[in-house]
């Protein structure tokens, strides 16, 4: 068995749908706060698992997105885990920066069900015009 073969060995386990993909949920591995979750495919497993840095699948732009790449809010991956069905990703990970949700939060999770209404429980960290600020031309 090859090197390249014994990579593809952990990435043939995982189960994926129908459009190659897995959900991937983000973790602080501090806190235990879930952050985020996003899909991958085998490219941005493959290379998050090389490079210790959250490489997800963007559905919305069709190619590879790696986190904080506008922002500067990487996530640097301590750990991956697998589920028992092997449909679903949980990425152990330092958020830095403290945001990892495009609105400028904490966390992605920021409403809670209130009888029939969400509510918003966390604060804007920083607003996303000032984390996304396009550069001088």
């Amino acid at each position: 068995m090859t090197k390249a073969d014994a990579k593809a060995g952990f990435l043939d386990q995982v189960s994926w749908n129908s459009d190659g993909l897995v959900p991937a949920i983000a973790q602080d591995v501090q806190t235990g706060r879930i952050l985020m979750m996003a899909w991958m495919n085998r490219e941005s497993l493959a290379i998050t698992a090389s490079e210790g840095y959250a490489v997800y699948w963007s559905r919305s732009r069709n190619k590879l997105w790696r986190k904080g790449e506008s922002s500067g809010h990487l996530q640097q991956v301590r750990e991956i885990r697998l589920d028992c069905d092997g449909d679903t990703l949980l990425l152990l990970v330092e958020q830095q920066g403290g945001i990892a949700c495009h609105t400028g939060r904490a966390s992605c999770f920021y409403r809670t069900l209130a009888g029939d209404e969400w509510s918003t429980t966390q604060p804007v960290i920083k607003s996303p015009e000032a984390i996304y600020e396009s550069p001088e031309l």
